[in-house]
């Protein structure tokens, strides 16, 4: 396992093939991916906080190779408000693309230059640094979209770059309509929330996701190449075990591939 400047040299140093893609998991829903000369971190959360069950593996000022950051929605565990300073001056011509409905706030938290962050919304796809990046809306509960604007304050991505497509839910529930938006693509690897939601946690502020077994059902029927749980691991009294989610898609969907990702252990996926 290689953290800090060892695993951003590693990053640098892979060699995607022609139609693969490249991954590393930081914990939480954190992902870094690589197509071809592409490099792309999807909610890195890296603020050393107190409640974090597993330490961060890169510093933010180390952060020195992304092309893109994408945020899915305004929580610290996703866009890291503190981190990003740090992250913009490291990579200076990154690119922070995050939902439409935060940008206005990140911007004023941040400092980062309104003219690297790029708002979004669904249905939405804008071609960022050469790469092909479409925003699907995520339900983190409640869908919530604002009433004057339609921005949706939560978002998945779907990544198209080199033949390869990548989706990253961000916090998501099953909501009507998800499966339906998410047809038009073929889908080489799927990122989905595991840890499910509960009335104990809603009244505490903590908002939910897909349950194991919701998650399944979505990636079994749209039969992504490769599907990762997460969002699993990194807060006390919001964890759930990733093998109920692999052992439930073997069982039901036993065709569709999934596997438990080690931390910053590389892993890669081909374009069907």
């Amino acid at each position: 396992m290689k953290v800090g400047k060892d695993l951003i040299n590693e990053i640098d140093g892979s060699v995607p093939a022609t139609g693969e893609v490249l991954a590393w998991w930081l914990g939480q829903h954190s992902f870094i991916i690589k197509i071809k000369d592409r490099i792309i971190y999807i909610d890195p959360y890296l603020s050393d906080k107190d409640k974090r069950l597993i330490s961060p593996f890169i510093k933010p000022e180390e952060l020195t190779n992304a092309h893109i950051i994408l945020g899915t929605h305004d929580h610290s565990d996703h866009i890291d408000r503190p981190a990003w300073p740090a992250i913009a001056k490291a990579s200076p011509s990154a690119k922070f693309a995050i939902p439409e409905a935060v940008k206005k706030n990140v911007i004023e938290a941040t400092g980062v230059s309104a003219d690297r962050v790029i708002g979004m919304n669904d249905p939405e796809t804008k071609e960022i640094c050469s790469v092909k990046i479409s925003a699907v809306a995520s339900a983190h509960e409640f869908l919530a979209p604002d009433p004057k604007t339609g921005f949706y304050p939560c978002l998945g991505y779907v990544i198209e770059y080199g033949g390869v497509t990548v989706y990253h839910s961000g916090d998501c529930c099953i909501y009507d309509g998800l499966a339906s938006k998410l047809k038009k693509w073929k889908i080489d690897l799927a990122f989905l929330p595991i840890n499910g939601r509960d009335a104990l946690r809603y009244t505490t502020g903590c908002i939910g996701n897909m349950t194991f077994q919701e998650a399944a059902d979505l990636a079994g029927p749209l039969n992504f190449g490769l599907t990762i749980p997460s969002h699993y691991d990194m807060f006390a009294g919001n964890r759930e075990n990733p093998k109920s989610f692999t052992d439930y898609m073997a069982a039901k969907y036993p065709t569709c591939k999934t596997m438990i990702p080690r931390y910053t252990t590389v892993f890669s996926v081909k374009a069907r």
